[in-house]
């Protein structure tokens, strides 16, 4: 895991030292770094050239390089770290299972998955239902 963003190392290691370390035991436990021209924002499509700044993005990629998620928010919403690992773990082991299961919505190691192929569509709901994982009436 990596984070990046336009400030510089400088501006990384105060703001690990005096804001994040308080609010985790440590600080960061991820290497960040520093994309001072935008050079990465512009090829991922996160940066605001007006401002100068990379706007919040998340970005999953797999071994091979692939993106297979992400998100883009803008700076006044917060990100959920809970979602994103949630998401790493599903994407593992639909990799690790080489696409035979599928995780559905809200999935979490040891739920239910699905099984692709043709007999599941419009059948996902006699397999799965979101009342499940989020108990919603």
């Amino acid at each position: 895991m990596i984070s990046i963003s336009v400030d510089s190392q400088f501006v990384h290691k105060v703001w690990n030292d005096v804001e994040l370390s308080k609010m985790v035991d440590g600080g960061v436990p991820f290497a960040m770094g520093s994309d001072g021209g935008g050079a990465i924002g512009r090829a991922y499509g996160v940066y605001d050239e007006v401002a100068g700044v990379d706007v919040r993005g998340r970005f999953i990629i797999d071994p091979d390089g692939v993106i297979q998620g992400m998100e883009v928010l803008t700076p006044p919403v917060g990100r959920n770290v809970d979602e994103t690992l949630r998401q790493i773990q599903a994407f593992q082991h639909v990799r690790n299972t080489k696409g035979g299961e599928v995780t559905p919505s809200g999935w979490k190691p040891g739920g239910k998955v699905l099984k692709p192929g043709i007999g599941l569509v419009g059948n996902v709901w006699k397999e799965w239902n979101p009342k499940d994982v989020y108990g919603k009436r």
